[in-house]
């Protein structure tokens, strides 16, 4: 409903009607709108299958010493959760431009993304993979960057470009970046 009315046109009741659930229920569940699209972007970063996208990079970093492997695993967890989560992020974005509380929301998004590309720079740091000009700032905003859903717009939405080809790019420009 969000993607197909717009973030200000979607009610919470109109969201309960279509659950068949009662607006009460879907305050107390998720807190209102803010609360939903929260919910949404951490169902989309789970991305596909069993085990969530986060736990299985997670698991990629502490089993493979190869730095490009594991940036090049990333390059495939972007193109697999971006068509997943870009849209809705990109929908936070449009709706922050007027609405305030949308844009506390969406400075909370992007914090949370933030941190957790610091978290990942931060691993590339401690095993000894970044290039030794590479400050762990400049690491975490190069890759708060190339996870961003603008460049995902850019490159898939408006230039056509395939998935795989984007992940391939995103991969490379980080090794580039990086290491």
């Amino acid at each position: 409903m969000f993607l197909t009315s717009g973030y200000s046109s979607t009610t919470v009741q109109a969201i309960a009607v279509a659950a068949g659930v009662s607006a009460d229920t879907v305050y107390k569940s998720f807190g209102g709108k803010p609360g939903l699209i929260r919910a949404i972007r951490d169902h989309a970063l789970a991305g596909e299958g069993p085990i969530p996208a986060e736990r299985r990079s997670e698991a990629i970093q502490q089993r493979e010493p190869d730095p490009r492997k594991v940036i090049n695993a990333w390059g495939d967890f972007v193109a697999e959760l971006a068509p997943r989560v870009s849209p809705i992020l990109l929908l936070v974005r449009d709706a922050a431009a007027t609405d305030p509380d949308v844009r506390a929301l969406q400075d909370e998004l992007d914090a949370d993304r933030l941190k957790r590309m610091t978290d990942n720079a931060r691993r590339l740091r401690d095993a000894g993979h970044l290039r030794p000009d590479m400050p762990l700032t400049r690491a975490a905003d190069i890759l708060w960057t190339y996870s961003s859903p603008e460049l995902y717009q850019l490159l898939v939405l408006r230039r056509g470009w395939t998935l795989e080809r984007y992940g391939k790019f995103v991969a490379e420009a980080m090794i580039k970046a990086l290491l």
